[in-house]
């Protein structure tokens, strides 16, 4: 298994960067700022490139005798004639200098400042749409993806993105700049050392991307093999009794030390190769600045160079190939910010029907429910798995203020019942009716707010408890949360906090028992005011004290309202209006606890006397 988190890469083509123009949306509203940026950019590279400028100056006027080459190159041009001509005193160079090195400074400034706070606002507004996008996506968008790869576009992809506006960008432009200035610079110092020196550089960066893109991937290599290693810890220490039980302990570190050994190898052959790289390009990058010198120094006892322009082509010169072999990071980076922001607008412009409420938007009069329900001969398959049908053609009917109970064995499509009663999905075929009209008909919102789940497995989100119970209603009041806590028999132990209802309650509730985030999540439909309950299963899990408390919020709970109760324990059940009993997707029983009893062959008759048997 390789790693999950290498980055996508896209070429650097016509195609791809229209495809990015998208982000230019989220630049608009900071335009000026980024255009400031950008002038910033120009003026730090031209500001940093007067200082070779200045240190020549610098040396030739600390050697008043030295020759003043009458040409420079073979373009005779005014700013190549002040460039050998001027000359100034030590102390005005040196006053120069400094207000040289103030002005880069100033620039380097705006120019990180600037592009950090448009990096950071484009990157917060557009991990805010995406977040929402996320959110908005039907149930079937979840269900055909992972959520490593879904945090990972929220988390990586947009770390990409921000990293390359705020640094990678200006990095870039700020190298074009410095390398349009060194070349006129050079050539204007020295044609003939400007030929030399050329002749080299551009076989080093051609170099240093070959061998800079095969590094990179031996790296990546390397992150497989420990990714790999990191799965077998992880999967190890998880199943750390199966491991124990079955002796497993010499295999398990048999196959950790391989996969170590593996990383370690692949790691070698890549410090050869750098190292061998490395040296090749100390060798050739010493070796050219020798020829330089060697080849300035011969022209300056032809008369041809001072030995301040000589200091000042160096120096250039190592601006220029710095910047060469920059490039190839840059644009390696810039290539992995292309595969992001695809993945990205992916995501943003993928299909799907978008399910996201305004925030004030209430349930309208002409789609208030009253509590029908009717399933007319629905069948369903998920469509991650369109090869197993879950549902065959069930027809039931639930009645305004009805409880009804849903039973059958795992596997039946309980549970799938309740999300089609949600429209988490859609049937393939048949039709799910609310007081005579087509659920299709229904705004999500306006269908979903009068429709309350209380699952078995209760999610509650990292915030406080009273952020958790204020989720059913948001603009209920202090005074509401607490009443819905009480009915929920959740206030009591409430209370008993240090911080009552700002009690953090950890990540997915965890610092709560299991009875005591049922409750929470009972409060929480309580306040939502629902019409339609779901209950799914939800006291199966819990110990005998907070089963009677549950079961009793419950109790409450389903006054006056059309619910839906999907039980693993039947004797929850036995006082419902109607059992429906499902098997295989199909509905094979429905009437009352006594009239299902008295089936000799029934299912669900089978069912209790195996239930019975287990506790007896």
């Amino acid at each position: 298994m390789g790693s999950e988190n290498n980055e996508q890469k896209a070429a650097l083509t016509l195609s791809n960067l229209r495809q990015a123009r998208y982000l230019l949306h989220y630049l608009k509203p900071h335009a000026w700022k980024f255009l400031l940026a950008l002038g910033c950019i120009m003026l730090s590279a031209f500001s940093t490139s007067l200082f070779p400028f200045l240190l020549g100056k610098m040396i030739d006027a600390a050697m008043p005798g030295a020759a003043t080459p009458a040409q420079l190159s073979p373009w005779n041009i005014p700013l190549g004639q002040w460039i050998r001509t001027v000359s100034w005193s030590l102390n005005t160079i040196l006053l120069l200098v400094f207000v040289q090195l103030s002005l880069q400074t100033l620039f380097s400034y705006g120019r990180i400042y600037l592009l950090t706070e448009v990096g950071e606002k484009v990157v917060a507004r557009l991990r805010t749409d995406v977040y929402a996008c996320i959110l908005s996506k039907p149930m079937s968008f979840f269900a055909e993806r992972r959520v490593g790869e879904l945090t990972s576009r929220l988390a990586a992809d947009l770390s990409l993105i921000q990293d390359t506006v705020s640094f990678t960008l200006a990095e870039l432009l700020r190298g074009v700049f410095t390398l349009v200035i060194g070349l006129v610079f050079i050539f204007i110092i020295s044609f003939k050392l400007a030929l030399v020196m050329l002749s080299v550089v551009p076989l080093l960066a051609v170099l240093a991307v070959v061998f800079g893109l095969r590094i990179r991937r031996m790296a990546r290599k390397v992150q497989d093999h420990l990714a790999d290693s990191n799965t077998i810890v992880q999967e190890t220490l998880s199943g750390i009794a199966v491991v124990k039980s079955f002796t497993g302990e010499r295999a398990a570190i048999r196959r950790y030390r391989q996969s170590i050994l593996r990383a370690a190898v692949t790691a070698i052959n890549n410090a050869r190769f750098r190292g061998a790289f490395v040296s090749f390009m100390i060798f050739s990058v010493f070796g050219t600045i020798a020829v330089v010198i060697w080849y300035g120094v011969n022209l300056i006892q032809q008369g041809e160079l001072s030995i301040g322009l000589l200091i000042m082509f160096v120096i250039f010169s190592v601006f220029v190939g710095g910047t060469f072999a920059g490039f190839a990071e840059m644009f390696s980076q810039l290539q992995k910010t292309l595969g992001a922001t695809q993945q990205v607008r992916h995501l943003l412009f993928s299909g799907g029907e978008i399910e996201l409420s305004e925030p004030d938007e209430s349930v309208q009069p002409s789609w208030k429910l009253k509590g029908a329900v009717r399933f007319d001969n629905v069948s369903f398959t998920y469509p991650s798995r369109p090869e197993v049908p879950v549902l065959r053609h069930i027809s039931f009917e639930l009645r305004p203020g009805e409880r009804v109970a849903l039973v059958g064995p795992s596997g039946a499509g309980k549970s799938t019942i309740a999300a089609l009663l949600l429209r988490f999905y859609d049937p393939d075929s048949g039709t799910i009716i609310f007081d005579g009209r087509n659920a299709r008909t229904f705004p999500l919102h306006q269908l979903r707010r009068q429709i309350a789940l209380v699952p078995q497995d209760v999610i509650l989100f990292g915030g406080t408890i009273y952020e958790n119970i204020a989720m059913g209603n948001e603009q209920a009041t202090a005074q509401q949360i607490e009443e819905a806590a009480r009915f929920a028999h959740a206030h009591e132990f409430i209370e008993r906090f240090p911080q009552g209802y700002q009690t953090v309650v950890g990540e997915r509730g965890m610092k709560l028992s299991g009875g005591q985030r049922q409750r929470i999540a009972i409060a929480r439909a309580i306040l939502k005011d629902p019409v339609i309950l779901i209950l799914d299963e939800a006291t199966s899990s819990l110990d005998s004290e907070s089963e009677w408390l549950v079961q009793e919020a419950l109790e409450r709970l389903m006054q006056n309202r059309t619910s839906l109760v999907i039980a693993h324990r039947l004797s929850t059940v036995r006082h419902a209006n109607r059992i429906l009993v499902l098997d295989k997707g199909m509905l094979v029983e429905a009437g009352t606890h006594e009239e299902l009893m008295s089936l000799p062959h029934g299912l669900y008759r089978r069912m209790v006397e195996i239930q019975a048997e287990e506790v007896g």
